[in-house]
């Protein structure tokens, strides 16, 4: 494994991201891109992050001469034939995987494992249209790759035994954290982190509170590192909704994913937050972000509500098998930087206050949306914790 030949497929952000982990951690790597400006972009990107990380005393000159000649760059997928595992890192698209992995398998070996960076699509059908099936993967990886230490491996149901074993000791290897995740939509954090969004929305929609006063709960109260309207802008608004609808749609149109028209709208005016200059807040240089209402009962009440909603979908993945608790836990605190895992984060506050609050918004909504988790309900009446 260790002389294993990692083959990326995507020069942008994360392939490149991935590209350099694996490289870091002693592999060959050869990044292919059929755009020969990206692998210029990436190969240039390379050297200013290695340079960087001399001046910090984090690498040495010669560990940076090493590092990059173990990176190789191609514009065709012939490049991949001696990999033992290729990772693609491209546009989330059903259409454009099956092509491209039809076209891996022409070009690998037998031997070689084919991996999806995808954040919520199909594993399974991703590896439909391959002849030897059992050797494709889930290696989720989040943006940026070499700062974000955590990683979902995805088996689907053909992936073999031997592939799953050497994808997760390969990442492993690489000082990242793996959680293992079931071939659901979302896996683990896409799909439990939905609320933490939605329910804001739902919050601001309903006239409860304004963006700032949303985000200043749940960062002052809550303990986020970021609100839901800030972390939308800084993700990208056309992204974030991209990720809803295609969980929502996945789920056949549970209502607990349903998007929301306020960010559809943000995201058909080409609000898409920093990145276009503006988003839920505008980023033009000399504007005054607007201050939030400050209110402790509000900001409690918009806290309560947003955590209640993700613990709830937290026992949701729990009571389908999607993952441990501790993987759950695990992902959410090192995948999305949660101040806390959400079903220890659930026992501290107690089973049956989640429990009452869940019940008195189903009762006064009346939605399939606020239905409490049976997983959760159960643990209530028999009185058990989770940790």
């Amino acid at each position: 494994m260790n002389k294993a030949k990692i083959g990326i497929l995507g020069a942008g952000t994360m392939g490149s991201g991935i590209a350099q982990v694996a490289a870091q951690a002693g592999h060959r790597v050869v990044l292919v891109d059929l755009n020969e400006v990206a692998l210029e972009t990436a190969k240039n990107s390379f050297q200013t992050i290695f340079s960087r990380m001399v001046e910090k005393g984090r690498m040495t000159n010669q560990q940076l001469i090493e590092t990059s000649n173990r990176i190789s760059y191609a514009s065709n997928f012939e490049a991949f034939s001696n990999c033992g595992i290729v990772i693609e890192a491209i546009v989330e698209s059903i259409a454009i995987k099956h092509s491209v992995f039809s076209e891996l398998e022409a070009v690998v070996s037998e031997e070689c494992v084919l991996a999806s960076n995808t954040s919520s699509l199909s594993i399974a059908s991703i590896g439909s249209v391959l002849k030897h099936s059992k050797r494709v993967i889930g290696i989720h990886f989040f943006n940026p790759a070499p700062l974000m230490p955590l990683v979902e491996i995805i088996p689907s149901v053909q992936t073999s035994q031997e592939t799953l074993n050497f994808s997760k000791a390969l990442i492993d290897s690489w000082g990242k954290i793996t959680v293992l995740t079931k071939d659901t939509p979302g896996f683990i954090v896409n799909r439990v982190a939905r609320p933490f969004y939605g329910e804001a929305l739902r919050i601001y929609e309903e006239g409860i509170a304004d963006f700032a006063t949303i985000d200043w709960a749940m960062t002052s109260i809550g303990g986020f590192k970021m609100g839901p309207f800030t972390l939308m802008d800084y993700i990208g608004n056309d992204i974030n909704y991209a990720v809803t609808e295609s969980v929502f749609t996945s789920f056949y149109y549970d209502p607990r994913f349903k998007p929301s028209f306020t960010q559809k709208r943000h995201t058909e005016a080409g609000f898409f937050g920093r990145k276009s200059g503006r988003g839920y807040y505008d980023y033009t240089e000399g504007v005054v972000l607007p201050n939030a209402i400050e209110d402790p009962v509000l900001g409690k009440q918009i806290f309560d509500r947003i955590i209640t909603m993700l613990i709830n979908e937290a026992f949701d993945a729990l009571f389908l098998n999607v993952a441990t608790k501790e993987d759950i836990d695990l992902a959410m605190t090192k995948g999305v930087n949660y101040p806390k895992g959400l079903l220890l984060w659930a026992d501290e506050i107690g089973l049956d206050v989640v429990l009452t609050k869940l019940e008195s918004l189903f009762s006064e909504y009346g939605e399939d949306r606020y239905r409490p988790n049976p997983l959760l309900k159960k643990m209530v009446k028999e009185k058990l914790s989770l940790f």
